[in-house]
């Protein structure tokens, strides 16, 4: 099952790559035949596009490797490490298109071929939030970070398209052609606050953030459901790394309670949170009643 989720995500990320592709050459044409800064922004977010495409697909790869000596908890944080470099990239666009914004204000020349060079656009920007949409359910149903920072990606590249394509119009429709670099500088900045904001989430994977509070009290139900038998569970932590949650804790049984009967309590408890969390590993440590904190998840 594992396996072949692996292989659908390593799908998706060569999906990813041809359709990045394709979106490049249709913005490039648009912006060759316009000579539009604002649509030149466009195209460069897309170089960047086909960028972190290929390094998700590297990183999905690699991500699927099974646990060796060197890396007994597996690969999958190598995920982040695509969302990270993916945001950096970002952020290198944005300070492009600034750049380019700046000369344009200094020496502002009117789109030429602006009805086609918009409907180019317009095309691929719609072929981009198919796929976003695409990427992002399936990304989220996997639980794979590369893949929904792709799509959160697409989507921030989506978004300042279509204000692109209502700038350049506007642009030629009044002649004002300062507003073709402003429209440039504006889709810059979004671009920017995307990257900061993707740098920032993959950092907190890599850090090993804890899964969110929603999620951490219906583990802490289904524990109390389950333990029927115990005494106490406490020191409940928990952390993601890819598409896995990592979980342990401490179970308190009574004393004098078999191995197989504590035993087998773990096991319950570990087939209820792996039906809820798919993906979840799991490790309980058992105490005697004598280490009962009176605190955490009681279970009677």
């Amino acid at each position: 099952m594992v396996e072949g989720r692996l292989n659908r995500a390593a799908t998706l990320a060569i999906g990813s790559v041809v359709v990045s592709l394709a979106v490049l050459a249709l913005k490039t044409l648009a912006w060759w035949l316009t000579g539009s800064v604002a649509l030149l922004a466009d195209a460069l977010e897309s170089i960047v596009n086909v960028g972190a495409a290929i390094a998700a697909l590297v990183a999905v790869t690699y991500s699927a490797l099974p646990a060796d000596d060197n890396h007994p908890y597996g690969h999958a944080k190598a995920e982040y490490f695509s969302a990270v470099l993916e945001g950096a990239l970002i952020i290198v666009a944005a300070l492009l298109i600034l750049n380019e914004s700046w000369k344009a204000f200094l020496a502002p020349r009117a789109p030429e071929q602006a009805g086609l060079g918009l409907a180019i656009s317009a095309f691929a920007s719609a072929l981009n939030a198919g796929w976003a949409t695409l990427l992002m359910r399936r990304g989220r149903a996997m639980r794979s970070p590369a893949l929904m920072a792709d799509a959160r990606h697409l989507w921030s590249d989506v978004i300042t398209s279509i204000g692109v394509i209502i700038g350049v119009g506007l642009v030629a429709m009044t002649g004002l052609l300062w507003l073709d670099p402003l429209v440039a500088a504006l889709t810059a900045l979004n671009i920017l606050f995307s990257g900061f904001r993707l740098v920032r989430e993959s950092v907190g994977g890599l850090m090993d953030e804890a899964v969110a509070p929603a999620t951490m009290e219906r583990i802490r139900a289904i524990v109390a459901e389950q333990a029927e038998g115990a005494l106490e569970a406490h020191d409940l932590r928990s952390r993601h790394a890819g598409r896995f949650t990592f979980l342990e804790f401490h179970l308190v049984v009574p004393g004098a309670m078999t191995v197989r009967e504590s035993h087998d309590i773990c096991d319950r408890i570990e087939a209820a949170l792996k039906a809820e969390l798919q993906t979840a590993i799991i490790t309980i440590h058992v105490e005697p009643e004598g280490k009962a904190k009176q605190k955490g998840v009681p279970v009677l």
